[in-house]
């Protein structure tokens, strides 16, 4: 029997009576564009605002209104288009998708269809545990979003509030060239750092600024394509993993006990973890695209285009290969510091002129436990990247030892000022002064005289004597020095 409790049997999930099965995953992602203003109007874009304060005439569909295109939300759709390595068409055009929900007052939808502004591109994605693997890129157009329905205010009527009305969207499609729901996160999570190192969109999921219809159907191994089913709105990394698993399942088992898949549009439950249908999907054709006759076709000019181009900043890819090269750390490390531009920002700063690998354990390590702990972005981290290089810097010059700077961290995480105010003011500088470890050392030796013999014969008992001497020194004693002296002392 099929269970959502099965899917996560990752061990046979893709398996079924009749044998293995193979997943077909294409995704259309809608990244709201980062504009203070609509595709086609002037009204503010602000999250949170009250419901309709934020509504143009044209935006609330009223008769006799003109569209006007954005120029700046034409250029976002350039700079992402160049950042997924795809063809920028210098003619595009605006076309009419025609159908009714009570949130899209125009009755049609402004969007691209045969001519969109970017054409094909790729890019580059490494799942986890898993080689690295190419997705062509089909398309990116823009598009208007529609509003948004409002069902739990009352249990007889649907509130409807436009403020997302006429939002501009960068909707990129996919080709068909995932095989896994880890590499359909993977793709995702890679254009959102994309995005938001290029600044065209802020890519938060949870507002819905950044969302995947997901496109999946099954076939055996080498087969024809299956029917597909479009998982609409799903606005997680992990929900589109789960969304997946089940939707891959359910049509399995549909496939192997006779029946048949019907192409269609389905939501994802999050609680239930199932997907359930929500309407039979349209093909482009009952769409009735025509070309908008209020909007003029976009011709761009190559000097437009390569201007755009020369400003680009550094994206995830190239910042990666950099974080290798110049700081020295493993590609995993960078993979993760270059997830987004905060986290590279944040790092580059602290690891600058240091040591990169210490730099990376600290930033992934410390900060990262201590910002999950307590529910924080790195974006209101009470420590600042130029902050914790000055830590990194007092363990560096032996002002501190590592566990030492680990309680300087937490007092500095807490608000208890930089590195150096606490250091002072707690007295925790690392005592380095050979003669008095020295004298430490000798001190231990004497007062455990059976262990000192013990310890010629076997070096691995030192650890007893440097936790003496470490005691003794509240800590502070340079461990080096340490376990330097105890072996000069031993003839070790």
């Amino acid at each position: 029997m099929f269970t959502a409790e099965r899917v996560a049997d990752k061990k046979d999930w893709m398996s079924g009576e009749t044998g293995d099965w193979e997943l077909i995953i294409g995704l259309e992602v809608h990244a709201q564009v980062a504009s203070n203003s609509k595709l086609f109007s002037g009204a503010a874009t602000e999250y949170g605002a009250d419901p309709n304060t934020q509504v143009s005439l044209v935006d609330a569909g009223m008769p006799g209104m003109l569209p006007v295109i954005n120029e700046f939300c034409v250029e976002q759709a350039v700079r992402t288009g160049l950042g997924l390595n795809a063809k920028i068409n210098l003619f595009s055009r605006f076309d009419r998708k025609n159908y009714f929900y009570v949130d899209l007052p125009q009755g049609y939808q402004i969007s691209q269809f045969e001519h969109p502004i970017v054409g094909e591109g790729e890019i580059e994605i490494q799942p986890e545990d898993s080689d690295a693997v190419t997705v062509g890129i089909e398309r990116l157009h823009l598009e208007q979003d529609a509003g948004k329905s409002v069902h739990d205010l009352s249990p007889t009527e649907t509130y409807v509030d436009l403020n997302r009305s006429g939002v501009a969207l960068m909707e990129i499609v996919s080709k068909p060239d995932m095989r896994s729901p880890e590499e359909a996160s993977a793709y995702v999570d890679k254009l959102r750092g994309i995005v938001r190192a290029l600044g065209t969109c802020d890519g938060d999921m949870e507002k819905g600024n950044l969302r995947a219809d997901v496109n999946v159907s099954v076939r055996k191994p080498g087969g024809e394509l299956g029917t597909r089913c479009e998982i609409k709105n799903v606005n997680s990394l992990r929900f589109i993993r789960e969304a997946i698993r089940y939707e891959a399942r359910r049509q399995i088992e549909i496939i192997e006990t006779g029946g048949t898949i019907d192409q269609e549009t389905r939501l994802f439950d999050s609680v239930k973890g199932e997907t359930r249908s929500m309407r039979s999907k349209e093909d482009a054709h009952d769409y009735r695209y025509f070309p908008d006759p209020d909007l003029l076709p976009l011709n761009l000019e190559q000097s437009f285009v390569d201007g755009i181009k020369a400003n680009l900043p550094e994206l995830p890819d190239a910042r990666k290969a950099r974080f290798i090269a110049e700081f020295g750390i493993p590609a995993y490390d960078a993979g993760v510091l270059t997830a987004d531009k905060v986290t590279g920002d944040y790092y580059e700063t602290a690891a600058k002129g240091r040591d990169g690998k210490i730099a990376a354990n600290w930033v992934m390590g410390e900060l990262f436990g201590a910002l999950n702990k307590e529910g924080k972005d790195l974006e209101d981290s009470p420590v600042s990247a130029e902050n914790l290089g000055g830590l990194l810097d007092r363990i560096a010059d032996k002002t501190i030892s590592g566990k030492i700077a680990k309680t300087v961290f937490e007092k500095m995480f807490e608000g208890g000022g930089t590195a150096d105010d606490i250091i002072e003011s707690e007295g925790l500088k690392q005592v380095t002064d050979m003669g008095a470890i020295e004298a430490m050392v000798q001190e231990a030796l004497d007062a455990n005289p059976a262990q000192v013999e013990k310890a010629k014969l076997n070096p691995k008992l030192l650890g007893f004597f440097v936790g003496q001497v470490m005691k003794a020194s509240g800590g502070k004693a340079n461990p080096q020095a340490v376990n330097q002296i105890l072996r000069e002392k031993l003839g070790l």
